[in-house]
């Protein structure tokens, strides 16, 4: 079965972008390039919301592009035939992955904001959590998780300083 991993770059207080979407916060360091470099030759598939897709496409982080790697964008509102090469998916998310965790193929990332996830942890689809913790608090903005219907139970599988005060962490989803 393949693993699904939430993850990304968030602030100490759990800001995965500022208030108006900045992410001019985040420190790119040869560490943190290192571990985005190793953790995307797992992945062959990426799976976001479709507000992340859209900051993608309007920032120029190619708007679900991912070379070789395919995309899911979750949401009831986009139309797929304006998007060429991009999956829409608007049934159940967590349906949908499981189904796709199912599936042949190497490891899946879940980018981006807290309404995905929180529909897919509520689901019991994603098996672990990575994230790049930066040294701040941005007080507002968009959280990378919100509130849930159950309790998630983690297991703590790698806790690593990283260049410019950052803390990698990984924690495997105990069901």
């Amino acid at each position: 079965m393949r693993k699904v991993t939430y993850g990304g770059a968030c602030s100490l207080d759990g800001f995965i972008a500022g208030k108006d979407g900045a992410v001019d916060w985040l420190h790119f360091s040869r560490d943190a390039q290192q571990i985005m470099k190793d953790s995307w030759e797992n992945f062959d598939t990426v799976l976001m919301g479709r507000k992340t897709f859209e900051v993608s496409a309007r920032t120029g982080g190619g708007g679900g592009s991912f070379g070789d790697i395919k995309t899911y964008v979750f949401s009831r509102t986009l139309d797929p035939k304006s998007y060429p090469g991009l999956t829409v998916v608007s049934e159940d998310a967590g349906a949908f992955v499981r189904r796709l965790k199912e599936s042949e193929g190497k490891e899946i990332c879940v980018m981006g904001g807290g309404e995905l996830a929180r529909s897919l942890f509520d689901a019991g689809v994603i098996d672990e959590v990575g994230f790049n913790i930066h040294p701040i608090l941005l007080g507002s903005g968009v959280p990378a998780f919100l509130a849930m219907t159950r309790r998630t139970q983690l297991e703590l599988l790698e806790c690593r300083r990283i260049d410019g005060g950052c803390v990698y962490v990984t924690y495997r989803v105990n069901a």
